[in-house]
């Protein structure tokens, strides 16, 4: 997870060079550690960061409502919260819980919007990133990292070889996640002008499946779904364990583990950005182009 926060950041610099966010929203703040990556210094250019998560306390904005739409008035509260000596290399944040399926902001209302590590938990991801794409400002950004459907593909397999030899059936085990391609055509068909998305796939070791289960169960990334199987039995686990080791155990002893991480940049259409020509207008062939000098 800090890992590929730190990745985020990074993303985020290269863009700063052209740009500041004065507002910016970060879903699913978990324990703050993108904050931590950000505020070293504060390359990123935020001036104003809104910290939204189920789990948060001290909520600056809990009742900061709107009385006729009942939708946060960000850019009034923040604007009653800015110091006349503010320091622009200091992230002024700002912490609200709430769930994180429907956001309660006016349109065009964010300059930039994060997401580490968390999209992967959103029930409605086509829905999510409609309303990311609502409340982000014309030529704003939207960067966010989640898992890949790569992710943990040996533990899934050796689940379902294990589960059919001791039940004579499948269920799964581990929490539905989106593929890459689906990203880019979700992406598209919210609005998002000139997506991007690139994928990293990272390799982890573990001294046995069993160890890598534990590890997931503490990081709070188990199987979530409220239909999933109550009771897989330990005989399944022992054997799921085993199969994992045969199947794909190293010369250490040790399993290896995949985990993709996908990496979404999408744009709010603007105006001012560049956009593809129409067809016909060209003025060169690709023939030309692709033709040997003599």
């Amino acid at each position: 997870r800090i890992c590929h926060q730190n990745r985020l950041v990074d993303k985020l610099v290269d863009i700063h060079a052209s740009r500041k966010f004065p507002i910016a929203l970060e879903i699913g703040s978990f324990r703050g550690q993108l904050f931590n990556a950000l505020k070293d210094n504060n390359p990123s250019g935020i001036e104003h960061l809104v910290q939204l998560d189920s789990l948060i306390d001290n909520c600056d904005l809990a009742s900061k409502k709107c009385n006729d739409d009942n939708l946060y008035e960000v850019e009034s509260i923040l604007s009653s919260h800015i110091s006349e000596t503010m320091d622009e290399n200091i992230i002024n944040t700002y912490k609200l819980r709430l769930e994180s399926e429907k956001l309660p902001f006016k349109p065009n209302t964010f300059d930039l919007i994060m997401s580490s590590m968390h999209l992967h938990w959103i029930n409605d991801l086509p829905g999510m990133l409609n309303q990311i794409r609502t409340i982000l400002k014309p030529d704003g950004v939207f960067i966010a990292t989640l898992f890949g459907g790569s992710t943990l593909k040996e533990l899934r397999y050796s689940f379902y070889l294990a589960e059919q030899e001791r039940r004579g059936g499948v269920a799964p085990h581990t929490s539905p996640l989106v593929h890459p391609s689906d990203v880019a055509g979700l992406s598209q068909a919210a609005g998002f002008a000139l997506p991007a998305v690139d994928v990293d796939t990272i390799m982890v070791s573990y001294p046995s499946a069993l160890s890598l289960m534990e590890h997931l169960w503490r990081m709070g990334e188990g199987h979530a779904a409220l239909n999933r199987q109550q009771g897989v039995g330990q005989d399944t686990f022992l054997a799921t364990a085993a199969l994992y080791q045969e199947l794909y155990g190293l010369e250490d002893g040790s399993v290896p583990a995949t985990f993709e991480i996908i990496s979404l940049i999408g744009w709010g259409p603007d105006s001012s950005q560049p956009k593809a020509c129409q067809r016909g207008t060209a003025t060169h062939s690709l023939k030309e182009i692709t033709k040997p000098k003599p």
